[in-house]
């Protein structure tokens, strides 16, 4: 396929997101290790070289699978917390539950974001991290000052949060819990979580 040709076929940005489509699955089907971006042209029927022109190393795609993972998670909870009943217990509820359930059904995933989020040169990706739990840390912000939650780091609180409702999507990605019971379960977990946190 001549390069004429490609950018014909994947303009205005095209072929930035057929990539992207095409790693999240090489993702998980085989694992990131096996990620290529000479198997992705491939895939989705370029030269070898075009997805170069978006991607210089196999890193950068990765990153950038990790940003999107990020603001597709960010989007789930924000509209979590927007619908439905404005208690702050059924906010939290249904946030926590729509991370819980992103984790279910996108583990490996959510696997490269957690691994990418901490390495310090990766800015971007730590940023759609922070504004994908933007809506949780507002929360929790909002119940200390409400004396729903004890006053005290929000940062301590959220990751104590953050590491139960993951633990429970692991425990369902691994076959060791039903995912069905996972909403239950996320509930539950939260109940725990205000009670252990109220003031």
């Amino acid at each position: 396929m001549s390069e004429q040709t490609e950018q014909r076929r994947y303009h205005h940005g095209g072929l930035y997101a057929a990539l992207l489509e095409a790693a999240e699955r090489s993702l998980r089907e085989r694992g990131a290790e096996q990620l290529s971006l000479r198997d992705l042209a491939r895939e989705v029927g370029v030269s070898h070289g075009a997805p170069r022109r978006h991607f210089a190393e196999r890193k950068d795609l990765l990153d950038a699978l990790a940003e999107s993972g990020f603001r597709r998670l960010g989007e789930a909870i924000r509209h979590a917390v927007a619908d439905g009943d404005a208690d702050f217990a059924s906010r939290v509820r249904r946030a926590t539950s729509a991370f819980a359930n992103f984790a279910r059904e996108n583990p490996a995933l959510l696997e490269l974001m957690n691994a990418t989020k901490h390495q310090p040169e990766k800015a971007g990706v730590r940023l759609s991290a922070e504004k994908a739990f933007e809506p949780l840390v507002d929360l929790i912000h909002e119940g200390q000052d409400s004396g729903i939650l004890q006053a005290g780091p929000h940062e301590k609180i959220g990751i104590i949060l953050y590491a139960t409702i993951n633990g429970l999507a692991n425990l369902a990605n691994s076959g060791l819990v039903d995912a069905e019971q996972l909403d239950e379960l996320t509930e539950a977990a939260v109940d725990q979580f205000l009670k252990g946190n109220a003031p």
